[in-house]
Parts: structure tokens; C-alpha cells; sequence
């Protein structure tokens, strides 16, 4: 199971600003889609603008599932990322939380671009305290450190939060919602990993 945990928690670290600090990796290219149709060795998933997007397999391609957990999850000294947007007082507004087990604590650790929109970043570190917002019909406050640095992020109620689990491609399903960060192979997009959102959930990095 730790496995695929880690893989889930290498896609969600690896980014292009990751790349560029490699050198001259290529900048990974995030995917994200409905499943419309998989063999062993290839995947095409929908996009939201309603194109096709076909994705090579590796020969032993590592799945991860997410599943949604409720806002009381996030508590004190746990190990969380999340993509944000820039908020009011120099604080991040949470678009999404991913939640991960104490095993994955540190993978990833750092403030960086993300690519949910132009202004957006994603932070994972550890959550120091989680504090309500007046007025923000169950939202929280947290203030999230990692080394180097830390960050303010106002969670909204209504934002999605998962946890991670181990998978397999049974679980890439028609109509499942997956996310995968991938790199260019021979002009083609390959994936050696991939993060799929069980019973019907998006994952929502």
C-alpha cells in the first residue's frame, strides 16, 4: 500500500517548477479527464474542454485512489498540500486538501506555482493550527509550515477534501475522474502513474 501512496504523493509534488530545478528535464505536463476508454497500454480520457487526450501506460503503471473526507479531518500536526489561490491579507483561499498519512509526512515539502489557474500554488507541509473564520459558515484557518517558510490558508466549507488509497487499474473505470502528471516519450504523453477518484469523486488537484 505504501507504494502507491508514494506514487500519489510523487504526482501531486512533481511539478514544472520541480522540473526546472532538475535542469533540463522536460516541464511535466499535468492531465486531468474522464476516462473514456482503457487497454493495458493506453488511456484516453476526456478533457473538460471535451477533447480527447490519449495517455501511454507504463508496463507497471501505479494507481492511487481518492476519497472525500470532511473538513473536521484537517487538524493539528497533520501533513496536507493544497492548491490555492491568493486571498485577502496576503492569506491563500483553498481550492482543494489532500491529506496525507503520516508515512508520506515531508514528500513534496514547499510553497510552489500550481497550475489550477494563473495566480495559483500549491503548499504542503504541516499544519500547525486550524482555527475557525468569523463569519465563514464552517470555514477554517490554518497556518501551514514547511521549511523555509509558512502560509495562512482560509479553507472554505465547500472546497473538496480527500484522503489517499492504494489502487489498481480496476479502478480506472469509463467515467472515473483521474489526474496524472506526465512527460513526452517519443511525442507522446506517458504516464507511469496515475490518481483516481473512487465512487465517483474527482480528485481534486
Amino acid at each position: 500500500m505504501k507504494r502507491f501512496l508514494l506514487a500519489a504523493t510523487m504526482l501531486l509534488t512533481t511539478t514544472a517548477a520541480n522540473a526546472d530545478l532538475m535542469g533540463a528535464a522536460p516541464a511535466p505536463t499535468l492531465v486531468r479527464g474522464t476516462v473514456a476508454t482503457l487497454s493495458a497500454t493506453t488511456l484516453t480520457l476526456t478533457t473538460k474542454a471535451g477533447t480527447k487526450q490519449v495517455v501511454t501506460l507504463a508496463p507497471n503503471t501505479g494507481v492511487a485512489t481518492t476519497s472525500v473526507i470532511g473538513i473536521d479531518a484537517i487538524k493539528p500536526n497533520i501533513f496536507i498540500g493544497t492548491a490555492a489561490d491568493p486571498g485577502k491579507d496576503g492569506k491563500l483561499t483553498a481550492l482543494e486538501v489532500h491529506v496525507f498519512p503520516e508515512s508520506m509526512r515531508g514528500l513534496g515539502e514547499g510553497h510552489r506555482p500550481w497550475d489550477t489557474s494563473k495566480t495559483s500554488s500549491m503548499t504542503n507541509g504541516n499544519v500547525r493550527t486550524v482555527g475557525a473564520v468569523k463569519h465563514g459558515k464552517g470555514a477554517r484557518e490554518l497556518i501551514v509550515d514547511y521549511k523555509g517558510g509558512q502560509q495562512v490558508v482560509v479553507v472554505p466549507a465547500s472546497v473538496p477534501i480527500v484522503s489517499f488509497g492504494a489502487g489498481t487499474l480496476a479502478d480506472v473505470k469509463p467515467g472515473s475522474h483521474v489526474f496524472a502528471i506526465t512527460k513526452n516519450v517519443g511525442g507522446k504523453l506517458s504516464a507511469d502513474r496515475l490518481v483516481v477518484g473512487a465512487n465517483g469523486s474527482t480528485p481534486p488537484m
